[in-house]
């Protein structure tokens, strides 16, 4: 078996090319270039070690994506056109490769191959890391979170959901990818309203739900190729008449998926519904829930929804200071505080804060949590007089811990 040495020697034989095109056309001196092959031969002589830890090649990658930036730059400066970037891009792939295969227990080697292949565009690498990640780690639910985010961001809430739920069966000690799940549906939420909105807009919004978007991670033969090959291995062209047609929709079946309950916040409900039922599930994961669906302001649904999230924490835990601060804070929801339904929204928020606060668990708690909302309302300048005035008086009136 070759040492180190020999190993080391063998990768930095593979970027001779590149140190050539550098002398050649001067984007590097002479003096640079020998300045560079140190520092990477002291890189792979470190990461190749027995004793290598993650943090070697995480540092290793980093000093690979300045080298390429300062190519890069040098090259505008010098107004060189025939420098490839792919070179120097395919190197930090191939580092953090080999990391990934060489610590795969490691989260943050993982996450940082993500974050390369993101910023690059790479989809088809960034679908096979992510496949790979999710089956080493199937239960951090940071990689459920991004893979489930990035498909609906893309629009593809069909995989985003699959991610979703796949995730909420593996990570049960937290409500990471549930909080994650229930926002994304939020968002979904607030976009097809804003298109039913416009004419034609529910149409076109169901459709959209109907087809299948190209950034799909699936958890199938990763190693097949991309490309299609004949039987004497020669590329062969798609052809444009073999693409899937898409979805057409007739008004009869428009009509009635306009009633579809996923519309009106159905999934949302299910989503919290279930969570209630989770080992994970206490007062404190219940008003983040309610703290997600408070902030969706445009989903039509979210009062609904809201007074669904209150209503049981009202039933489980009616006098905890979460349920309580959260029930103080229903009637401010979507008002903002130089409305003029403010006052009135505010009147009804004090009465709920002084049945409270004579009901409550643990009054401390509450009261810490009534001032982190008065406090930053007072902060702002241009606060309605009457308005301060009386949530000055509210703030001095509550107990002292």
């Amino acid at each position: 078996m070759a040492g180190v040495p020999e190993k080391a020697r063998f990768y930095l034989e593979r970027a001779v090319p590149q140190l050539r095109e550098f002398e050649t056309k001067g984007i590097f001196t002479a003096d640079e270039i020998r300045s560079l092959v140190r520092k990477r031969t002291d890189f792979e002589h470190l990461v190749l070690s027995p004793g290598n830890k993650p943090s070697d090649w995480l540092n290793y990658a980093a000093w690979e994506k300045s080298l390429e930036k300062l190519r890069a730059k040098r090259c505008r400066r010098l107004q060189i056109r025939t420098s490839s970037k792919h070179t120097g891009e395919g190197r930090i792939f191939g580092i953090l490769e080999r990391a990934v295969n060489r610590h795969p227990g490691s989260l943050e080697l993982w996450k940082e191959y993500l974050a390369y292949a993101k910023d690059l565009k790479a989809t088809k690498r960034y679908r096979k890391v992510m496949s790979r990640a999710l089956r080493m780690h199937p239960a951090k639910p940071e990689l459920w979170v991004m893979a489930g985010r990035r498909s609906a961001n893309n629009g593809d809430m069909q995989a985003a959901r699959a991610f979703f739920m796949r995730g909420a069966r593996f990570c049960t000690r937290d409500a990471t990818v549930w909080l994650e799940y229930a926002r994304c549906e939020m968002v979904w939420l607030e976009r097809m309203d804003a298109k039913r909105g416009k004419k034609g807009g529910a149409e076109k919004a169901i459709q959209e739900q109907a087809e299948q978007s190209d950034d799909e991670i699936k958890f199938g033969e990763e190693d097949s190729g991309d490309e299609e090959v004949d039987e004497n291995g020669r590329l062969v062209l798609p052809d444009p008449g073999d693409a899937p047609e898409k979805k057409v929709f007739d008004e009869d079946t428009t009509k009635k998926l306009e009633g579809n309950p996923a519309l009106d916040g159905a999934i949302p409900l299910a989503i919290f519904d279930i969570a209630k039922k989770q080992p994970f599930f206490n007062p404190t994961v219940a008003e983040q829930f309610f703290d997600l669906f408070a902030a969706s302001n445009t989903a039509s649904a979210q009062a609904r929804i809201v007074q669904h999230v209150l209503s049981s924490m009202m039933e489980l835990y009616p006098n905890d200071p979460a349920t309580c601060f959260c029930h103080i804070q229903q009637p401010l929801i979507n008002v903002g505080i130089n409305t003029p339904a403010y006052p009135k929204a505010l009147r009804e928020a004090l009465a709920h804060l002084k049945s409270s606060l004579s009901t409550t668990t643990n009054k401390p708690q509450l009261v810490e949590k009534v001032r982190s909302w008065i406090e930053p309302v007072l902060a702002s300048e241009d606060l309605d007089p009457g308005i301060r005035i009386v949530l000055e008086h509210t703030l001095r009136t509550l107990p002292k811990p």
